[in-house]
């Protein structure tokens, strides 16, 4: 019997993770800073960061360009890159933004990508760790949630054949019963949604109604 998905990080959690992690980079970099997010798991991250730190520090520049590479060939030891920077990062302050760092060899090639381009400092956030994984000894400034070395995730960001990225919470997910139903995770969608603000004027029975249709719907 597999295991149905299960929320890891909800709305909240993550809104508290992104704050959190915003502060954290506002303290280091007060003066502003330039956020690489890599694609494609990264985007929704990396736009919510930045958000959040524009909310922190109104006075500073948030300034956000992105990275596509190529997966790590194990084969080949290779990674490409498919997308590259369009700002000058010469002499700023840089932070690379992940959706999930595992082995790290990927990352440590951006990074020595990166640091040729002579910024003034450069640092990692990423939204999930996995260092039970980490082969490429390097560890993140600025780290959102750690996850276990057989912990698979989906959402915000995350896919499995580029499903489930718009997906707006994370969900531990098992593999098995994704590759025999690519379905599986679905009831998420609806199960994640906020239930809707209340009309003007709205009497109680009619809330109550309102609300058991909607956890109706639900339901699988």
């Amino acid at each position: 019997m597999t295991a149905a998905p299960e929320v890891l990080l909800d709305r909240g959690a993550l809104a508290a993770r992104v704050d959190a992690l915003a502060r954290a980079i506002v303290d280091e970099h007060p003066d502003g800073v330039a956020l690489v997010g890599v694609l494609k798991g990264a985007l929704i991250f990396t736009v919510d960061l930045a958000r959040a730190i524009g909310r922190i520090n109104r006075d500073a520049p948030v300034l956000i360009d992105f990275l596509a590479i190529s997966r790590y060939a194990p084969e080949s030891g290779r990674v490409r890159i498919l997308k590259d920077l369009e700002l000058d990062i010469t002499g700023r302050d840089v932070v690379v933004v992940e959706d999930l760092v595992d082995t790290g060899l990927t990352l440590a090639y951006l990074l020595g990508q990166i640091r040729a381009r002579e910024p003034r400092r450069v640092e990692v956030c990423t939204l999930l760790n996995r260092a039970e994984r980490r082969i490429v000894p390097l560890e993140p400034r600025f780290v959102g949630h750690e996850i276990t070395a057989d912990t698979f995730v989906l959402g915000y960001g995350l896919h499995l054949g580029e499903r489930y990225r718009n997906l707006p919470v994370v969900v531990r997910a098992d593999r098995e019963a994704l590759a025999a139903d690519p379905d599986a995770c679905l009831a998420v969608y609806a199960a994640s949604e906020p239930l809707p603000e209340p009309p003007l004027g709205e009497a109680p029975e009619e809330r109550d109604a309102r609300v058991r249709d909607v956890l109706e719907r639900r339901s699988p």
